[in-house]
């Protein structure tokens, strides 16, 4: 039997895994969590085989982050990160996160047990990148450029997003410049401002 810990704010969404991970048979739930920032010492006490990772978590916890912390002092846990949000920046950061898996909560629990399955048998699962609709089409923005994307939906100055990616504030103003001329806005906080207000992008997670 594969340990499973899972990590969700939503005790109907911890019941319903709980019920179809231990009716297979192959799994049991061996803790349950609320607060991502809590994952790290369940990890240490339970030494489970597979983590299910919320995004947004009880508190404002980010699971990305936890994942993070996770694989920096484990490398042998499977996780699988899960959410209800058709965030833009979730997939690609799980995945440099260390994360093995990405399930949107919209799919059936038998679509989670099938990933569980995969990943505990050496696998990864990823949904297709998700692209962004804009005024002028797609936006074949980079994976820099939607970092920084992202630092601005944060409201954070030019500056602050170069500290954050070690890079210089001339940069950041060039990755902005880009963005603007790709998508069509005239200024960086409509941009963000669409982001955020169509849900492409979650600033708190």
């Amino acid at each position: 039997m594969m340990k499973v810990l899972i990590v969700e704010d939503h005790v109907s969404m911890r019941e319903s895994l709980t019920s179809v991970l231990s009716a297979s048979g192959k799994f049991t739930v061996v803790g349950e969590v609320s607060n991502a920032d809590y994952a790290v010492d369940f990890c240490e006490r339970l030494h489970p085989d597979l983590v299910l990772m919320d995004v947004c978590t009880e508190g404002g916890a980010s699971g990305l982050k936890a994942v993070e912390t996770i694989r920096e002092k484990n490398k042998e846990i499977k996780i699988i990160i899960m959410t209800a949000f058709d965030e833009i920046t979730y997939i690609p950061r799980a995945k440099a996160a260390g994360a093995n898996g990405f399930v949107y909560k919209s799919k059936s629990l038998n679509y989670f047990l099938e990933v569980a399955k995969d990943v505990m048998d050496g696998g990864s699962c990823f949904p297709e990148p998700k692209t962004i609709p804009m005024p002028q089409g797609e936006a074949p923005l980079t994976e820099r450029e939607m970092e920084v994307l992202r630092l601005m939906c944060r409201h954070m100055t030019n500056k602050e997003i170069a500290q954050e990616l070690f890079i210089s504030e001339n940069t950041v103003k060039y990755h902005k410049m880009n963005m603007l001329g790709k998508t069509g806005f005239s200024k960086a906080v409509d941009l963000a401002f669409y982001m955020i207000s169509n849900g492409w992008i979650n600033p708190l997670y």
